[in-house]
């Protein structure tokens, strides 16, 4: 899905009528894709043949073709001036949420750093200073205490940031997980921490800044996703996977497709007068601590190296130019 979702709000309910998401109708178009899929009363319990086939093809593809995707930007992207801009950037001190946060501070933004360790991420915004000390312009960064993995602190960092009853004008959700080959676990809160960590905490998260974000309007939530939400699958009943063998991509993907499924929904349910846009944005294959974890890509990504920043500024390029807000 892609385009400004701004022209395509759906009406609000009528007679207890949810209606459905886009991924939901899609999903339940494509007929054909059912081929295989398991099914009880009625019900899909996994993704179809057809279906399973198209996910792993976009992968495949975004992995081989991304680069040639991206060779047209310019390396590094210039940033507009931000000042005035309140930005919140979870996950900020590694990978592409360190060099967006960076990248977003020197462009004049107010960037907060929301972290579960707040030690490193003062010790980068010192960092930064002293490199941007040849502008004289000290950076507009600062850190607060954020563990998703704790829906209690999700919960206390809204209400210190909503207290301050200033304006929020971006929140990016780019904090997330994956655990390749590890054992299934289990957050304090009862939840499996993919699903946890890559939606639950995130969705709340978002859900509970829509009053600063309302004080910012227009302003925007970009949820950084990933291209493997196209294997996923999402059994409401079975959030935690307990019913079917755990395997840690299957864990990965599902939240990521959750994720856009919530994103789709709240983008719907925002009225459109509110000046409040849900995005997710897929940043492609990065060479971030995730993929290092793969042991067999660990030989390609110096092949990814040069894309690194190009990729994350692009994100933060598409998060901050409306003609560019999509639902990927």
């Amino acid at each position: 899905m892609a385009g400004d979702l701004r022209h395509r709000r759906a009406p609000p309910p009528e007679d207890g009528d949810e209606g459905a998401s886009p991924a939901e109708e899609s999903a339940a178009a494509v007929d054909n894709g059912k081929e295989g899929a398991g099914e009880r009363n009625g019900k899909r319990e996994a993704l179809g043949w057809l279906e399973w086939g198209r996910g792993w093809m976009a992968i495949v593809g975004e992995f081989l073709f991304q680069r040639i995707a991206a060779s047209h930007l310019a390396n590094p992207l210039e940033l507009p001036p931000l000042d005035g801009v309140s930005i919140v950037v979870t996950g900020a001190t590694s990978g592409i949420g360190l060099e967006i946060a960076r990248q977003l501070a020197q462009a004049g933004a107010h960037v907060v750093m929301a972290v579960r360790r707040p030690k490193v991420a003062q010790e980068l915004i010192q960092k930064w200073q002293n490199e941007n000390s040849e502008t004289g312009t000290p950076l507009n960064a600062e850190v607060m205490e954020l563990d998703l993995l704790s829906l209690d602190s999700v919960v206390k960092f809204a209400d210190a940031w909503n207290a301050r009853m200033a304006p929020l004008h971006v929140l990016i959700n780019n904090a997330g997980i994956f655990a390749i080959g590890e054992p299934q676990r289990f957050s304090k809160d009862g939840h499996e921490e993919h699903m946890q960590v890559n939606h639950l905490a995130p969705a709340l998260l978002a859900m509970l800044l829509i009053p600063s974000l309302l004080r910012g309007s227009p302003s925007r939530i970009v949820n950084v996703n990933s291209i493997m939400h196209t294997v996923g699958f999402v059994d409401a009943e079975d959030m935690n996977l307990r019913k079917r063998k755990y395997r840690s991509w299957l864990g990965y993907s599902n939240s990521k497709l959750a994720q856009v499924k919530f994103s789709s929904m709240l983008h719907k349910r925002i009225p459109a007068e509110a000046g409040i846009n849900v995005v997710c944005a897929s940043p492609g294959i990065v060479d971030t601590n995730v993929v290092l974890g793969v042991h067999y890509l660990q030989h390609l990504t110096p092949k990814f190296q040069n894309t690194v920043r190009c990729l994350s500024l692009k994100t933060g390029l598409s998060v901050l130019a409306s003609h560019t807000i999509a639902i990927q």
